[in-house]
């Protein structure tokens, strides 16, 4: 799956965890203090990309040693995740 696929479906699980109300940027911090997705809406998001994966017939781990680390995340911004979504769609 190409990197713009992966990216749609990253920001419609986006989007449905914060109830359609702020506007999703390729940059959009997921964690840290500038993230507009608390813990419980981030696992949200994790979990819907998880079915959407499934779908689609991968499995998605979102569970990586450095998930949450500042510098190497896949949560660091939308476009990570979805490069990360796209990554394992092609394993």
């Amino acid at each position: 799956m190409d990197t713009e696929k992966a990216k749609e479906i990253v920001v419609k699980a986006i989007k449905t965890a914060l109830g359609g109300e702020k506007e999703i940027s390729n940059d959009m911090p997921l964690i840290g203090s500038e993230s507009s997705l608390d813990s419980m809406k981030l696992v949200e998001v994790c979990l819907s990309l998880e079915d959407a994966a499934e779908e689609i017939g991968f499995d998605f781990d979102w569970t990586s040693e450095t998930a949450m680390s500042k510098s190497r995340s896949m949560f660091r911004s939308v476009q990570d995740l979805a490069a990360e979504f796209s990554k394992q769609s092609a394993i």
